[in-house]
């Protein structure tokens, strides 16, 4: 029997949660904002009662590593508790890691996480393309090969990230984009997935508070057909509308993701829920009103 690809798992994730990505992101401020000590005793209060939380309640979950590895291998540790908790609660994983090298060290980086003999391996992880596009091969490669997927950075809301990412190839005011041949390597990735009208496995990081840039630079994402992973929902100032304004007819393959914003609820169980359901629901509700024509 052929193993789901993870662009056809994330999509019947969304369609049954609604299309949410809770990270968790246990900085120093939000674990002490819950009452914890900033030790790993209290990440690790705070990250479980987040896997009970989130646990089969939405599309999935993106724990943020540099966390977890600021306490060394114990905070490692936990995060692959993290990672086998979701796993037996049947929630998908996205690791943010933002890997990104050549050759055998990029092979190495992907066997890390995704190998498909790795008991710890996660559904998808998050890559840095800038070394070229092409230096990511080995694991857009591993990950297809074993029905994970790779959210590929694309166009950040960090001030400093235009700089690179809107800067054209050659120099030159009418030549392609950074961004645009980013777009352009995770297009072919996903033709063959696109072509059989699935969600593709090869997504793109694309800030919630961007404004115009995706048409400013031209860009075709409907067209690139893999999940759009929008971090800044939120308290990072990501609304309904700039959803629109950014997406546009891509909506349906976004993929907001949320911290602060329903982190916020905790440190109790029952409300972690409820603001992540409600959170869900309302942009489940945003899609189906979006204008077909991105208008």
């Amino acid at each position: 029997m052929t193993q789901p690809t993870f662009g056809a798992r994330l999509r019947a994730a969304m369609d049954t949660h609604g299309p949410l990505c809770v990270g968790i992101d246990p900085h120093q401020q939000l674990v002490e904002s819950w009452g914890l000590p900033y030790t790993l005793a209290g990440v690790e209060r705070f990250a479980l009662t987040c896997v009970e939380a989130f646990g089969g309640q939405v599309a999935c979950v993106k724990p943020q590593s540099a966390f977890f590895e600021v306490f060394g291998s114990r905070g490692v540790a936990l995060l692959e508790r993290v990672q086998a908790g979701l796993r037996e609660a049947g929630t998908l994983t996205i690791l943010d890691v933002k890997r990104g090298d050549i050759g055998s060290t990029m092979t190495a980086y992907a066997e890390a996480f995704l190998g498909k003999d790795n008991p710890d391996a996660v559904d998808a992880i998050t890559l840095s393309p800038y070394l070229g596009y092409g230096s990511l091969r080995p694991a857009i490669d591993l990950a297809q090969g074993t029905g994970r997927g790779v959210f590929v950075l694309g166009l950040t809301s960090n001030p400093e990230g235009a700089a690179v990412q809107h800067a054209r190839v050659g120099g030159s005011a009418g030549g392609r984009s950074v961004a645009g041949e980013i777009v352009a390597g995770a297009t072919a990735d996903n033709a063959v997935a696109r072509a059989a009208g699935e969600l593709g496995s090869v997504g793109l990081v694309v800030g919630a508070t961007i404004g115009s840039a995706v048409r400013d630079l031209g860009l075709d994402l409907p067209a690139m057909g893999g999940p759009l992973l929008a971090p800044g929902v939120g308290a990072q100032g990501g609304t309904a509308d700039t959803l629109r304004q950014v997406f546009g007819a891509a909506l349906p393959q976004v993929l907001p993701s949320s911290s602060r914003e329903v982190l916020g609820a905790g440190p109790d169980v029952a409300a972690l829920c409820e603001a992540a359901r409600r959170t869900g629901e309302q942009l489940r509700q945003l899609v189906a009103d979006a204008d077909p024509s991105g208008a």
